[in-house]
């Protein structure tokens, strides 16, 4: 009878355990679109046999909107930008990342480490990374006529400009030109800003995520654009130029964290570590046309892209730059508020 019982129980526990072990089989990312190709997931899938749930999001505010709602915990890695670590780190809404699992962790540059969005590097890797500054067409517009973000509201660019669909972006440009910081939460510098860019509306001809794809047909000459896309841009028209405004500018990261509570953390790390291997993170630079933040990696890119100021600056011309972090609620509801008033004006 004890006999019986005991194979009736062995039975048992294969039965259940079956989709346990199929389910450690399973990693569920949830990240930007566009911005990990499609080979580099089905390498992970057949070095490791872990399936790969990979579904995409277009915006910030939907992955912080989703990782909210969720009543279960179903996310494993996800890819949000350096801004909403911070957001969601006091929301405690990531895992504190254990450096002993990420044996890969070495590739990275030490300069897009430790930055204020996530001071200690607890809950975030940076994957790519850019930034946000003034592209325009050297065959109509000299290089040295521009040189500060202040540049852009001289009436001679009346009805010229293309601006960046992107609050935070548009609104560092006039802080910058301010005297302020990027990150700045006083109501009253803020209005300032709105005032500043309201002044800019006669130069602005569009706003548009993809300023520098009009530039290419010179359809638009001048305005701010994020410089990986510049560069992807200038493979077809080599006449754009780039400046980084002396007045500074916004760095931004896109980063990979793992949700508080991810049903498959060992299968995350796996992933995890598999994106800082420097041949995938080269994979991901190329494809995203967007640097690299494994230093590793980025050593091995074609000299025309490691060695392309575009994508990669000096390290003189980065200390001018600032990382983005998260606003305080109310910042954030202004900057809102502002933005509106703003594109109304258009």
């Amino acid at each position: 009878m004890k006999t019986f019982l005991y194979c009736f129980l062995c039975l048992l526990s294969i039965v259940f355990l079956q989709p346990a072990l199929a389910e450690d089989k399973i990693v569920n990312v949830y990240a930007w679109f566009g911005e990990i190709p499609e080979q580099v997931i089905h390498q992970f899938e057949k070095e490791t046999g872990i399936k790969v749930n990979f579904s995409s999001y277009d915006s910030n505010e939907e992955l912080y909107a989703k990782l909210r709602a969720i009543k279960q915990p179903y996310y494993d890695v996800i890819e949000p930008t350096c801004d909403y670590i911070g957001l969601m780190s006091k929301q405690h809404l990531l895992t504190t990342l254990d450096k002993t699992q990420l044996s890969a962790y070495h590739n990275l540059n030490p300069l897009l480490l430790h930055r204020a969005y996530d001071p200690h590097s607890q809950y975030s890797i940076p994957l790519i990374w850019g930034i946000t500054g003034i592209f325009f067409n050297t065959k109509y517009i000299k290089p040295n006529t521009i040189r500060r973000w202040s540049d852009l509201w001289d009436p001679q660019y009346h009805h010229q400009l293309a601006l960046l669909d992107d609050p935070r972006d548009v609104f560092a440009m006039a802080l910058k030109s301010l005297g302020y910081s990027v990150n700045d939460n006083d109501p009253e510098h803020i209005k300032q800003a709105y005032l500043k860019l309201k002044a800019l509306i006669p130069n602005v001809k569009t706003f548009n995520n993809v300023t520098a794809a009009l530039s290419i047909d010179e359809d638009i000459l001048l305005g701010i654009s994020w410089n990986g896309d510049l560069s992807k841009a200038r493979q077809e028209n080599p006449s754009l130029g780039f400046i980084y405004p002396e007045e500074g500018f916004v760095i931004w990261a896109e980063t990979l964290a793992i949700p508080k509570d991810a049903p498959h953390l060992h299968n995350a790390y796996l992933f995890l570590n598999f994106l800082l291997r420097p041949e995938i993170a080269k994979q991901i630079a190329l494809y995203t046309n967007y640097a690299t933040a494994n230093l590793t990696a980025q050593k091995l890119l074609p000299d025309s892209i490691k060695n392309n100021p575009i994508s990669y600056p000096p390290k003189k011309t980065l200390m001018r730059g600032e990382f983005q972090t998260a606003l305080s609620g109310e910042a954030a509801e202004l900057y809102e508020k502002y933005w509106e008033l703003l594109k109304m004006e258009k």
